[in-house]
């Protein structure tokens, strides 16, 4: 019987770990991450809703497997999982490392639970028990960097270059990864691929070092060569493009962008407005509420900022605040309360 797997992980260097080995076990996938907290729910919710509008569309003729890993549920999270997996007729596996996930381990049967090593050596051997992966060992010594580093074993020889490889995760914010989670994912993933190809190389921890403005470079450039802040302008304009359906806002009888938490706002604004010449201006919020405005003179962005969010700046470039705003980790209810927030600022009387 086909199979497909979605892959739920965190989103750290272990989370992001397990992913890259179970994306190149599996043809049939789809990913999905989470931090801790109401995020864990929503991205199985998520899953939940997926397998059943597959399941209608394709019939019950595929096995589906809810995979998650590096991230630990609590017992009424499994307990309600495990009821809607049994519902939609998937099956469950989790596979993780922290001890505060002892209560739901004792509790569930498809919870492998183990705090000697990280979810990312977890996740190999399970796929080289289950699924025969990579019999000649190839994955083996990232793996072996990626658990020095996550449960901190100082004295492996690996241990310097794991701590790299978590820097360089952490400090991957080039994309969004709520607005873009797709793309976000690929530009970690093949990052990890990178320092695969490095691992056994001679000072690999600098040479790793050295190379990452590269691999980053490598990863945003579609035609010519740029400077990285230009290609990864150009890169996320085009996102922006391609969804600005799903990212549309207004203001009065203005049309917006709304971008979420992905920053460097003169570039990426001014592109956009560039690439987008029936908008009127680009608006990125971040998760404390600060926004950021753009405008290609369609719109006095500096008025709309003292508008609605008691800031200013100047005709195509300004900033301020939303008052009361709530930061959501669905980028569909950032959108909504952005929206609803404009709508009722442009419906109060407003005196300059």
């Amino acid at each position: 019987m086909k199979q497909h797997i979605y892959h739920l992980s965190h989103i750290d260097l272990d989370g992001y770990g397990c992913q890259y080995l179970s994306t190149h076990c599996f043809d049939a996938i789809t990913c999905y991450n989470a931090n801790y907290g109401p995020e864990v729910t929503a991205r199985l919710e998520e899953i939940v809703k997926k397998i059943e509008q597959e399941t209608f569309i394709q019939g019950g003729e595929i096995e589906r497997l809810i995979l998650i890993t590096d991230l630990n549920l609590t017992t009424k999270e499994g307990n309600w999982i495990e009821k809607e997996a049994i519902r939609i007729g998937a099956k469950l596996q989790l596979l993780d490392h922290h001890a505060t996930g002892a209560n739901a381990a004792e509790r569930f049967a498809w919870y492998s639970l183990d705090t000697t090593r990280c979810a990312t050596l977890m996740t190999y051997d399970w796929l080289q028990r289950h699924y025969a992966f990579d019999k000649e060992n190839h994955f083996a010594r990232i793996v072996q960097a990626i658990n020095a580093i996550d449960i901190w074993v100082s004295d492996d020889a690996l241990f310097e270059y794991g701590k790299v490889m978590l820097g360089m995760i952490s400090g991957a914010r080039e994309i969004g990864r709520i607005l873009f989670p797709e793309q976000d994912r690929a530009f970690k993933l093949s990052m990890i691929d990178a320092a695969k190809n490095l691992v056994d190389e001679e000072d690999a921890p600098i040479k790793l070092d050295d190379a990452l403005h590269h691999i980053k470079k490598s990863f945003f450039q579609q035609e010519k060569n740029d400077t990285k802040d230009n290609l990864v302008a150009a890169y996320v304009t085009n996102l922006l493009t391609q969804e600005r359906q799903r990212l549309t806002i207004t203001y009065k009888d203005y049309k917006g962008i709304l971008g979420y938490n992905i920053g460097n706002a003169s570039i990426i604004g001014n592109a956009s407005m560039i690439a987008n010449p029936d908008y009127d201006f680009y608006m990125d919020v971040n998760f404390r509420g600060n926004f950021s405005l753009r405008s290609n003179d369609k719109l006095d962005v500096s008025a709309m900022a003292a508008h609605i969010g008691n800031g200013g700046g100047h005709v195509n470039a300004s900033g301020g605040k939303i008052e009361g705003y709530k930061d959501s980790f669905v980028y569909a209810d950032v959108r909504k309360f952005v929206q609803e927030y404009i709508d009722q600022k442009c419906n109060q009387t407003y005196t300059p």
